[in-house]
């Protein structure tokens, strides 16, 4: 299916690797110029050719790549300076580390919310006015599984991506008439650096080797395995689709059916 996106221009945050990497790769292959963004030069440059390698509609789109920290001030403007007029957001950035409450404090707090909930935000508000002046935008918000059911050592992670979600959903409902949408993609278990890293932190906490946590996890989930971010990648494509302007402020779970609830 044509998405109709050809030619878009897009931000996509964090996409060196991980989940905004398989975002960037679905979008330019969809045609889509996208500009790229991570703190480390040489991976960031590694996704950059990656992208260009793969080819697209019509060859595909252009790729910029700027190397920073998304969370800053700076970074944001370095990014926004590289694509200034973007019809597509994809809001990412690493998440907090795992921890006890007990042990973090204000700022480490604040950093979270800088990480997790302000630099979305921030950049929202630096691009939805000409989205909405345009009569397109499409703004995804990568969060987690853990906003309908929280994880217990990623408290930091439960509270900030909370935050981004009740403000998404006053939001989306006030741009959408201006064909500009706002939702939130909640992933669970992927095969992602950061994932593994969670692991480590289960699998020392139970004394037992990484490899055995790392099966356990991946048979727990009804899929019987983790998810590929090229998956996510392709759901993040569709939401930023010509076809998608109906569907805004919902939060849309892509764990392999680990979230047990019914809705």
């Amino acid at each position: 299916m044509d998405l109709g996106i050809k030619g878009k221009k897009a931000i996509v945050c964090a996409s060196s690797k991980g989940l905004g990497k398989g975002c960037a790769l679905s979008l330019a292959r969809e045609g889509v110029d996208v500009t790229i963004c991570a703190r480390t030069e040489e991976t960031l440059d590694a996704a950059a050719d990656e992208i260009r390698a793969q080819g697209g509609v019509g060859g595909g789109g252009a790729v910029t790549a700027v190397a920073c920290d998304i969370t800053t001030g700076d970074g944001q403007k370095a990014v926004l300076a590289a694509c200034p007029e973007p019809d597509i957001l994809i809001n990412n950035a690493g998440g907090p580390p795992p921890g006890d409450f007990r042990d973090w404090d204000r700022e480490t707090w604040i950093a979270a919310l800088d990480a997790n909930m302000l630099t979305a935000i921030f950049l929202i508000k630096a691009s939805v006015d000409g989205m909405i002046e345009r009569q397109f935008g499409r703004i995804v918000n990568i969060t987690s599984s853990a906003v309908k059911a929280p994880i217990e050592i990623l408290g930091l992670s439960n509270g900030a991506r909370s935050g981004l979600t009740g403000f998404v959903a006053g939001l989306a409902r006030k741009t959408v008439a201006a064909n500009v949408t706002i939702n939130n993609i909640l992933p669970g278990p992927f095969d992602t650096g950061r994932m593994h890293a969670n692991i480590k932190v289960n699998a020392d906490k139970a004394g037992v080797p990484v490899e055995e946590m790392t099966k356990r996890k991946a048979a727990a989930n009804p899929a019987g395995r983790f998810g590929d971010p090229s998956e996510f990648g392709e759901l993040c494509a569709y939401l930023c689709s010509a076809q998608a302007g109906y569907i805004t402020g919902q939060n849309l779970l892509i764990d392999g059916g680990g979230y047990p609830g019914t809705f």
